[in-house]
């Protein structure tokens, strides 16, 4: 005490430094710290400058606000220190030097010349050179400054609290080291120069820049940066409290929000520039631990976050903040209620504990809100990193890991893995932060019950321990949900790719049993993990007050004083540790979740690539070689023993053209992709020189405009473009066409027929101006005039002085090939000059001689008359060919395009996504709480819910009013009665707490279960019009993203709003019943929370739709990329395409980013008012005099008030609207517009029917839609029974239409068809379709079997499976297989040629043995002589049906009764082919002609 007194008498500056030995430690602390960081970055800066003298010569200093902000900060800190160095040495000298004022004075000296040192460093650094980005050293060191300021001013108030007077210079110092230590992380964190170094990253990344082209449409990308930005260009209070987003906001009140109205990404948040560094952090990585450059789980993860270690620092730094404020007001509840109860009350207490109290709450909503911003801003960095990651290495895949892995496991790779891996952001840090916040608790619970706190240490644990097994359980229970969701979600995709198919066979309903049967299955675990769920948050609410009884019994039961304010101090506690213990399951079921995310993603970038160098570059001018392959062995899977191809051994020389031919399955396509380097080569080499082009069998068609198709990344000329358009005979097509070659083309060119997609490839190829080309089958697809065409103009003359390659089975063009190559069974059998090798050997007279069988059985063609058009044709062949050729392509037609140019368009075919403009309707609410029995169980969980708030409340009430104040006062009630009756509360209310869940949920359940049936019966039963439009990511989006946010997340929030809600209320109630007074300060602070969500919800909505409706690109163009890879590599263009993908990541990016940045805007300023409240709330208290109200309750409302926020109301509600819009959206799906009814009972038709197969067509009249003008005008014609029709006409004359007349695909505007007596408009779409038999142009396999295939329905034994398989000529080729008709087909039946899966379809029909059977090309994929005995095969079994053809190959048409030959909608020809070829000028007479002369010539 002597001491003190003298002390006392010493100059007021000294009054920090004259305390105990606290003082002296804190002093010597600090001083150590100071001096290591001093020799660090001496010895740093000293290497720095050797480096910077002898490698790089100084550069020009750039001007930056954060670098200036960072020395100011340095130098204040210097000055400030110095001053008081020399004030300590001016004590020193007069008053004598103690041991306290010797440490002070080292501290003092050493900060001076630490952060002089740090300013010069600093200075020095970026004077020499451009690099903005702060070092790893000073980062750390300012966090840890931070971090130990704040601590000191922790400890400084805890000495004022026990009456050690401190000077005013204290709170200064603190004050300054604080917001100095701040500002200094602020400037480190928020440098926009940091990115700088990662720049040099991208040029070898993709090397865009250059490159880029004006048909990219990447809408809104922020990937240049050049663009200002709200986030970057906002000023250090902006960024505090979030007032960047106020344009934003504004314009979203003022009209609805579009993607471009969403500001960019700051140039460093953008995917290209965190992909850059991401991949350069992996492939460091990789290369460091000499893998062979595969990626481990553990690499990745280490390259995460390393590319995101400033936003983990960052958030961690917040953490601690928010944690360590978050525990201010537990402990000082206590020292309140003392405070109140004391006879004499120190004024200046009551309020040094009123701002202590407010500051920490509000600390504590500031480093939350911020912490929360980084969060997510980290969530959208790993996308950033993750998104083109696996993109890049989709592009890059071998044809056998693509089928190991199929498309739809890749697509979740996307929606699920890297959204998950992005959510784990939000847990990173519980690792740590869960121990920590268990640790504090106690500390706080052992200062107020001593020994109890060891009890409510081993009641968190049971509690944690009871978590686990619930956890493992949601774990198991998650992981069987997504690998049965995965295979719904592949049936799903499957169907959707082929609805065409599935509607013209009528199996839609039999996929989508299916779909609803896998559907049931994924239910019982969704069942499951709900339940699990609902136990979760059954022990989650009943925590507090399970470890408050347990604790507060223990108390009574060794005799510890139970006081009120002890109890409130242990009841906030208890309430703070409620979130560690429903953290450790959630956050060990997360860790587990997010680590098979990444050991997914892991394995899928560890698969094989295409082997590099399989194809040797030869230098371009060096040799007149052009391909050379020398004893060639590949094969598409390298495990197994068979050969693809064997023993290829052939040269080909610039200029030639080489035509490849044989029968189905020989290995020509496989022989293609050898050259381009797809094919795994087990020996031998190939030689290629000069650049290529590819035009694939089965067209890849990208969405977008024709235009973009064609160039395909070059630059428009006008006049090359418009001659290739003319040699690919396309202009008539663009002229058809609403918006010519602007027009938007469906996914996979939907809207396109077969001849139009094969021709826009072709196009592609020829305006890409490559060496070699390499053709296959690519005239397949078009009649003989369009052929002819295309052979002449495009082979014989653009590319007559180019090296071409190409596979056909037209048997006529290879008299013009330099070289053909005749394969069988993998080999080339015979090579040579046609006349060469047509003597020479069996295969290539095989394949003649059926084509001249073919011929031959033109029987009612005259010697005579064929002779005539030969002469005729030598006359005019070439005139007729380029001027006169009518574009008879047998295609199908482009639908919604076939109009008049005349005719103005409604629109696209394929328009932007439909989203709802403004609020949520309440009529969406109203339809999904009623779905489920009617609504009943809402009112039934409101009460629940509302019992458990007053029973909560009540339980606190009764522990405060039936406890002491003090040790003084004598106990109201005994311990055990206190107990008991708390128990007893606590059990009531945690039965509420069980009932709400279990309602909540089953509810949940039952809705989502009737939204998936609803949602998919009528996207089945949709007409094909609304395929055509809408892309299948959008369809998938709905049927996985939505749907799931259906069955698990919208009943989750929907509780904790209302846990939200009925809570705020209650602590409002709390708070008010201390004074009605109160309620002048809460109404103004709702109303104006009311109108700030108000204003933010606008914006934010928009903003939310937008994010739904912007994911859905990337996954369709990855999908879409991962189907073209072939072509997209060989012609160069993965840089484009990933260019596409990044500028399709930051459009994602961008929304979600700005959301987050309006959430956190709107969350601030609800904070702000609920912490003024909580301020004024409590000077009222403290104002009141002693006695009017009871100290305990009081404190109560002081305890409540803590966790009071309307914040956590505004929060919930914002997440269950943006949940809410998937049901929006689940809703526009359940309103599409049917087709006609399946069945009509009072119109079925017999068994029998179809028995003869007479079809009448009676003044047919259709269009595609009401807007839009007739495709069939008046059609009435009779095709009897039993006859064999052929319908031709050039592309738009409404051949394709008449098809899809015929199976109700479009109903006629006027007119009718009868189909034996019965009019099929009558009879139900099922009784029709089922009745009827197709073989369509495109074959389709599903995975699965051979036997699947071939019967989906499951009606046929394998007897008359194998009679079918034998008949279509796939009998003994099934045979050779080892699983028979179990044979696995692939995704897509991949595994099987073209003309093998045409053959499928062929034998699907034959088992189906229907009267009435439509060829649409069907024959396009064979060769010559597999399609003469296909014809064969049908004359045979479909003797006596109704067989309409629709054949680009005169021999599929000429052995036919009937030709139909359409012309704009009408019909122009309409008799037997012996009668149209008597008449000269007939236009079929004229097809004939053409042919036979192109066989001739």
């Amino acid at each position: 005490m002597d001491s003190f007194e003298e002390l006392k008498n010493d100059m007021n500056i000294w009054k920090f430094f004259s305390q105990s030995s606290t003082i002296i430690f804190l002093h010597g602390f600090s001083a150590s710290s100071h001096l290591i960081m001093l020799l660090v970055l001496s010895i740093s800066w000293a290497y720095k400058r050797l480096k910077i003298a002898t490698l790089e010569s100084p550069k020009p200093m750039l001007k930056n606000t954060y670098y200036s902000l960072a020395l100011i900060s340095c130098m204040v800190l210097s000055f400030y220190n110095l001053l008081l160095c020399m004030l300590n040495y001016l004590s020193g000298y007069r008053h004598g030097w103690s041991e306290l004022k010797f440490v002070a004075q080292l501290d003092f000296t050493l900060k001076t010349l630490t952060w002089f040192v740090i300013f010069g460093y600093l200075h020095a650094k970026f004077s020499h050179s451009r690099e903005h980005k702060f070092p790893i050293l000073l980062w750390i060191w300012c966090a840890f400054y931070f971090l130990m300021s704040c601590s000191y001013l922790a400890i400084h108030l805890g000495l004022f609290w026990n009456h050690l007077s401190l000077s005013f210079l204290v709170w200064v110092s603190d004050a300054i080291s604080i917001i100095v230590g701040l500002l200094l992380c602020y400037a480190e964190l928020f440098d926009k120069g940091q990115e700088g170094g990662d720049f040099h990253i991208l040029e070898p990344l993709l090397k865009i820049r250059s490159k880029r082209n004006n048909h990219d449409d990447g809408k809104g990308s922020g990937v240049d940066g050049d663009s200002a930005t709200l986030y970057s260009d906002a000023h250090l209070w902006s960024i505090f409290t979030f007032a960047w987003m106020g344009p934003l906001l504004a314009l979203g009140h003022k009209k609805t929000v579009d993607i471009e109205d969403v500001p960019q990404l700051d140039n460093h948040d953008s995917a290209r520039v965190v992909f850059a560094c991401f991949r350069n952090k992996l492939e460091f990585d990789g290369n460091d631990s000499g893998n062979d450059g595969q990626v481990s789980t553990l690499k990745l993860t280490k390259a995460l976050i390393l590319s995101t270690s400033k936003e983990i620092l960052w958030t961690a730094i917040l953490s601690i903040v928010c944690i360590l404020a978050s525990y201010v007001g537990p402990y000082l509840i206590d020292a309140f209620i003392q405070y109140l109860i004391s006879p004499h009350k120190q004024k200046y207490k009551g309020y040094v504990l009123v701002s202590i109290f407010f500051l920490s709450k509000l600390i504590r909503c500031l480093s939350e809100r911020h912490l929360f911003f980084r969060l997510r801003k980290m969530a959208i960095r790993v996308r950033a990193a993750l998104f083109p990651l696996i993109y890049q290495k989709g592009l890059r895949l071998s044809s056998q890991s693509k089928q190991d892995h199929t498309s739809g496991e890749n697509i979740n790779l996307m929606s699920v893995d890297v959204e998950r891996t992005g959510l784990f952001s939000w847990y990173v840090h519980d690792i740590w932060k869960v121990p920590l916040q268990v640790v504090l608790a106690l500390l706080i619970l052992y200062k107020s019950l001593g020994l109890a706190s060891l009890v409510a240490f081993v009641a968190t644990i049971i509690l944690m321990l009871a978590n686990v097994p619930l956890g493992k359980l949601q774990e198991k229970f998650q992981g069987e949900l997504m690998d049965s969701k995965d295979r719904r979600m592949k049936v799903t995709s499957e169907a959707l790719r082929n609805i065409r198919i599935l509607k013209l066979q009528g199996w839609e309903m039999k996929f989508l049993a299916k779909i609803i049967e896998l559907r049931n299955f994924e239910t019982r675990w969704i069942k499951n993990l709900l339940y699990t769920s609902a136990m979760t948050s059954f022990v989650y609410l009943s925590a507090p007050m399970f470890v408050s009884m347990v604790t507060f019994g223990f108390c009574v039961l060794m005799g510890i004083p139970l006081e009120s304010g002890k109890i409130l101090s242990a009841l906030a506690t208890f309430e703070i540790l409620q979130e560690p213990i429903y953290s450790l399951p959630d956050l060990i079921s997360m860790v587990v979740q997010t680590k098979v995310s990444l050991d997914r993603i892991a394995s899928f970038l560890c698969l094989d690539d295409l082997q590099p160098n399989i194809v040797q570059k030869l230098p371009k001018d060096s040799v007149e070689v052009a391909v050379e392959m020398v004893k060639g062995n590949f094969t598409w899977d390298l495990n197994s023993p068979n050969l693809t191809l064997k023993d290829l051994n052939f040269r080909v020389y610039r200029g030639m053209r080489v035509a490849v031919c044989g029968s189905v399955g020989s290995g020509k396509s496989s022989l293609l992709s050898c050259i381009l380097g797809e094919v795994p080569k087990k020996s031998g080499s190939i030689k290629l020189n000069g650049t290529k082009a590819y035009v694939a069998q089965s067209p890849w068609i990208q969405s977008g405009k024709i235009v973009d198709n064609i160039l395909f990344g070059k630059m428009m000329d006008k006049e090359k473009y418009e001659m290739i358009l003319e040699a690919c005979s396309l202009k008539k097509d663009l002229e058809l066409c609403s918006f010519g070659d602007q027009t938007i083309i469906g996914e996979r060119g939907i809207n396109l027929s077969g001849g139009q997609k094969q021709r826009i490839q072709m196009a592609r190829a020829l305006y890409h101006d490559a060496d070699i080309y390499l053709l296959d089958d690519p005239f397949s697809a078009a009649d003989a005039h369009t052929g002819t065409h295309l052979f002449k103009e495009c082979l014989l003359g653009i590319l007559g002085s180019k090296t071409v390659i190409f596979v056909t089975h037209q048997v006529e063009f290879l008299p013009s090939a330099d070289l053909i190559l005749v394969m069988r069974n993998g080999r080339i059998t015979q090579i040579g000059k046609y006349e060469e090798i047509l003597s020479s050997g069996t295969d290539l007279m095989e394949l003649v001689g059926a084509h001249e069988k073919a011929m031959a059985d033109l029987n009612f063609v005259k010697h005579e008359t064929v002779s005539d058009n030969l002469s005729n044709g030598e006359k005019d062949g070439n005139k007729l060919c380029s001027k006169k050729s009518i574009q008879d392509d047998e295609e199908r037609e482009p639908k919604i395009y076939k109009i008049e140019k005349e005719v103005r368009s409604e629109g696209q075919l394929v328009q932007e996504e439909k989203r709802e403009k403004g609020g949520i309707s309440l009529s969406v609410y109203w339809r999904y709480f009623t779905t489920a029995y009617k609504g009943a169980f809402v009112p039934m969980i409101l009460l629940a819910q509302i019992l458990f708030q007053l029973l909560f409340i009540v339980s606190s009430y009764w522990m405060v009013l039936a406890a002491p104040v003090s040790e003084d006062v004598r106990p109201y009630v005994k311990g055990s009665t206190l107990i008991f009756v708390y128990a007893a509360l606590f059990l009531g209310s945690s039965l509420c707490v069980l009932t709400r869940s279990m309602l909540t949920i089953t509810a949940g359940y039952k809705i989502a279960t009737l939204l998936f049936n609803k949602m998919h019966l009528c996207i089945f039963r949709a007409p094909l019009s609304f395929f055509d439009s809408t892309p299948s990511g959008r369809i998938l989006n709905r049927v996985s993203i939505d749907q799931s946010a259906v069955d698990t997340s919208i009943p989750h929030h929907i509780e904790e709003l209302l846990i939200s809600i009925i809570g705020f209320l209650g602590t409002a109630i709390v708070l008010s019943q201390v004074a009605w007074k109160m309620l002048i300060v809460f109404i103004p602070m709702i109303v104006t929370c009311i109108y700030y969500q108000q204003y933010y919800t606008s914006a934010a909505r928009e903003l939310s739709r937008l994010v739904g409706v912007c994911q859905a690109p990337i996954i369709q163009h990855f999908a879409e990329s991962s189907l073209g890879s072939t072509t997209i590599r060989c012609f160069d263009q993965e840089e484009r395409f990933m260019d596409t993908n990044l500028k399709l990541v930051d459009g994602y990016a961008r929304p979600i980013f700005h959301f987050s940045g309006a959430m956190e805007w709107l969350c601030f300023r609800m904070d702000m008012l609920a912490s003024i409240t909580y301020a004024i709330s409590l000077m009222f208290l403290i104002s009141v005099s002693k006695g009017v109200l009871s100290p305990g309750v009081v404190g109560l409302a002081v305890t409540y008030g803590l966790s009071f926020s309307m914040q956590g109301v505004v929060w919930d509600l914002c997440s269950l609207e943006n949940k809410i819009i998937s049901i929006e959206r689940i809703l526009q799906y359940t309103c599409i517009p049917s087709e006609p009814p399946l069945y009509v009972e009072e119109n079925k038709p017999s068994r029998e029917w179809p028995s003869q197969g007479k079809i009448d067509i009676v003044d047919l009249q259709v269009r595609y839609a009401p807007h839009l003008p007739l495709v069939l005008r008046d059609l009435t014609c009779t095709f009897p029974g039993g006859m064999k029709i052929g319908i031709i006409g050039r592309t738009g004359s409404g051949k394709s239409t008449l098809v899809q007349a015929l199976f109700r695909m479009l109903e006629p505007a006027v007119g009718q068809i009868w189909v034996d007596g019965i009019n099929i408009s009558k009879i139900g779409l099922h009784d029709l379709r089922s009745r009827l038999s197709i073989i369509p142009q495109d074959p389709t396999m599903f995975e699965g079997t051979l036997r699947s295939n071939l019967d989906p329905l499951e009606e046929y034994n394998d007897e008359q499976i194998w009679e079918a398989l034998d008949k279509c000529q796939l009998g003994d080729e099934v045979r050779k297989k080892e699983g028979k008709l179990d044979s696995a087909v692939t995704e897509n039946g991949e595994n099987w040629s073209m003309g093998q899966r045409q053959l499928v379809c062929l034998g699907q029909v034959l088992l189906k043995k229907s009267k009435v059977l439509v060829l649409d090309e069907a024959t396009a994929s064979m060769d010559t002589a597999t399609d003469y005995l296909i014809q064969q095969t049908l004359r045979q079994h479909f003797s006596g049906s109704t067989v309409i053809t629709i054949a680009h190959r005169i021999t599929s048409i000429l052995d036919i009764d009937r030709v139909l030959l359409l012309d704009n909608g009408l019909v122009l020809e309409y008799d037997s082919p012996a009668k149209l070829l008597e008449i000269k000028s007939s236009s079929f007479s004229k097809l004939v002609k053409e042919y036979t002369r192109r066989c001739s010539s």
